[in-house]
């Protein structure tokens, strides 16, 4: 079957199939990557049934094809479908079938189209990556940070640091909470709070503006923002979600008034918000030390998950560079 036969099967199945994770939804993928830059191999069982899945976003640098995570995207590429009421041993052979089939059609895809080099992070629910291993690809452990289970509120809030419940009880008194800040409002207060601090803003209002309309057409996302007396935006979170977990994708903190308590208040009213459509929250876990120890105080879970490379070409030259790119030499 050809690949885009397989893009307009995927498409149907994402109005159907909820466990398949936002970041690999299509008009997602349509969002971040554009329609035409994103693919997905399929792995189907005897009845013709879809089995598994991989997305991928190709990108062209300096004459060089590449697949790698687009942006704002913590987790793309496998989805499995697994079948009711397996043993552990049978997960297991489901899985190394499943992903053999999908690695064969991404090495025949990556050697049609030129591709050299290959790296995507997977969703947090995988955590085999063995027959990705055993067909020499690599990998790397990244962290993200996440609250289990927001459904009761007072948990939540009582599992925070003692910082976070004082920044949340003085905020409180100070600012007023509102919803849906316009795009082009939310993404000039992003920019105009980097430049402050000697920053720029590294994606454009045009993709900002694809992500937030989408989010909002398919209703699974969401601008909260905190604001005090004087109109003054202190901080402002853009949020999306699935039938799996919310995720803070965004968020602007003028730095002006950073130690306001305003981000921890309005990260606390959007879980408020969120905690009957979603199970969990999911903070887009950073790997930087300072950030890490704000998400650990709203007592969080450090949540691992797997980064897959491989450099797909036999060009000695081309080795070398990516070689010493991954290594970071």
């Amino acid at each position: 079957m050809s690949i885009s036969s397989n893009k307009e099967i995927y498409r149907n199945l994402c109005k159907t199939e909820e466990t398949i994770q936002i970041f690999i939804q299509d008009w997602w993928l349509d969002a971040v990557c554009g329609a035409d830059n994103w693919n997905v191999l399929l792995s189907y069982t005897k009845d013709g049934s879809v089995k598994g899945s991989l997305c991928f976003y190709v990108k062209e640098k300096m004459g060089l094809k590449y697949i790698t995570q687009p942006k704002f995207s913590q987790n793309t590429g496998l989805w499995l479908n697994y079948p009711k009421d397996l043993s552990h041993e049978k997960r297991l052979s489901f899985e190394k079938e499943t992903c053999f089939d999908l690695i064969k059609q991404l090495e025949e895809y990556t050697k049609a189209n030129r591709i050299v080099f290959y790296q995507q992070a997977f969703d947090t629910r995988y955590t085999n990556w063995l027959p990705f291993y055993w067909k020499g690809y690599q990998q790397t452990t990244a962290y993200t940070y996440r609250i289990e289970n927001i459904s009761d509120i007072e948990i939540v809030y009582n599992n925070f640091n003692y910082s976070k419940k004082k920044n949340i009880k003085k905020a409180n008194k100070l600012f007023k909470i509102t919803y849906d800040l316009p795009s082009e409002t939310f993404y000039e207060h992003h920019k105009t709070s980097l430049e402050k601090q000697h920053d720029k803003i590294n994606y454009s209002f045009e993709l900002f503006s694809r992500m937030y309309n989408a989010a909002y057409k398919h209703n699974q996302g969401k601008v909260i923002c905190c604001k005090d007396q004087e109109n003054n935006i202190h901080v402002a979170l853009f949020v999306i979600w699935d039938k799996i977990a919310a995720y803070d994708l965004i968020s602007t903190i003028d730095p002006d008034f950073r130690n306001s308590g305003a981000s921890s208040l309005a990260v606390f009213e959007i879980i408020k918000y969120l905690k009957d459509a979603v199970l969990t929250f999911d903070f887009e876990g950073s790997m930087i030390e300072g950030i890490e120890n704000s998400f650990r105080k709203f007592g969080t879970i450090q949540t691992p998950y797997l980064r897959i490379n491989k450099i797909m070409t036999d060009n000695k030259l081309i080795k070398c560079i990516l070689g010493k790119k991954i290594n970071g030499r």
